[in-house]
């Protein structure tokens, strides 16, 4: 796949403060990015240089191959901010339609694409209906549809399922991967690490302004792992069982035990352990950190973590 975004070496100061420092990555077409950090890291100052609103004050932002310019790339962008951008006291049908067209669209363009949404998201029902009357998933489902209804290149969404109750959430994940499998490219912005894992195919994760990790979902996991193995067995795991210099045990559960094989041991020595043991393994699985353990550790800046940074 080509790249849709590269940005390069961006920078931006507020009162002599860096809000972002010197941060690049590159995204490719129809893939679902994750743009990760804490609160203050620098991630709406970032989303807001690649939306034109904000100019870098260093650096470079490449759209599509061309160098980005606001003024003529503003209709293929479509951004979902974490806050609200809807007109209170505006009907619904109206500022869909009103919207659509500040992006581009023809009336008879922005009619058609708006009622095949409000179709989709069973919406018809909302059009006399002032955004004031909505309920926050409701109102979320609107803001979604607004950002896309134009067919943007590059979709991105600040914290999109907020407010959202899991039938919703998982209308909007699904329509997610549908535009993405179309070519569409999202960056995906959210402090909920259990969905970055299930929706991107990679992330970056910023901290004070700096970048500090940058891979695919299943690179960073691997690289982060920790050597622990979750085994089942057919009977329940006594302490005599897991006495032994071969590993350090987590936890014991039942019929099965996490363990971390220690340094220069391996697999098989610990399956032929227990096999001595007489036990019946019934599983043998790798354990991988969570993107929320990762996030944490980096965050805040453990040992383990740092020597990933360099």
């Amino acid at each position: 796949m080509k790249p849709i975004l590269t940005v390069s070496h961006l920078k931006k100061y507020f009162s002599g403060q860096k809000a972002v420092d010197d941060i690049s990555f590159t995204i490719e077409q129809g893939s679902v990015f994750g743009l990760l950090g804490p609160n203050g890291a620098g991630k709406t100052t970032l989303l807001r240089m690649i939306t034109g609103i904000f100019f870098p004050d260093e650096g470079n932002i490449t759209l599509d191959g061309q160098p980005f310019e606001p003024l003529r790339d503003n209709s293929f962008i479509g951004y979902m901010p974490e806050e609200r951008g809807l007109y209170k006291k505006m009907k619904i049908g109206e500022q869909a339609l009103y919207l659509a067209q500040l992006k581009g669209l023809s009336k008879s363009e922005a009619m058609e694409n708006i009622k095949e949404w409000f179709v989709k998201f069973q919406m018809e029902s909302w059009w006399n209906k002032k955004v004031e009357d909505l309920s926050k998933g409701m109102s979320q489902k609107l803001q979604f549809v607004t950002t896309v209804v134009h067919k943007p290149k590059l979709i991105i969404l600040d914290e999109p399922f907020s407010g959202l109750d899991p039938v919703n959430a998982n209308l909007i994940k699904d329509e997610i991967f549908r535009l993405a499998k179309e070519g569409a490219t999202i960056i995906f912005s959210t402090h909920r690490m259990e969905q970055v894992e299930e929706i991107c195919d990679h992330i970056i994760l910023v901290n004070k302004g700096t970048k500090i990790l940058d891979g695919t979902v299943g690179n960073i996991k691997q690289d982060f792992k920790e050597n622990i193995f979750e085994i089942g067995f057919d009977e329940n795991i006594l302490a005599e069982h897991t006495a032994i210099h071969l590993f350090d045990v987590k936890e014991v559960k039942d019929k099965k035990v996490r363990i971390r094989i220690n340094e220069g041991f391996s697999n098989n020595d610990v399956v032929q352990f227990f096999i001595q043991k007489g036990l019946n393994i019934r599983s043998f699985n790798e354990v991988l950190p969570s993107l929320n353990d990762i996030f944490i550790k980096l965050v805040q800046g453990t040992p383990e973590a740092r020597q990933f940074q360099s």
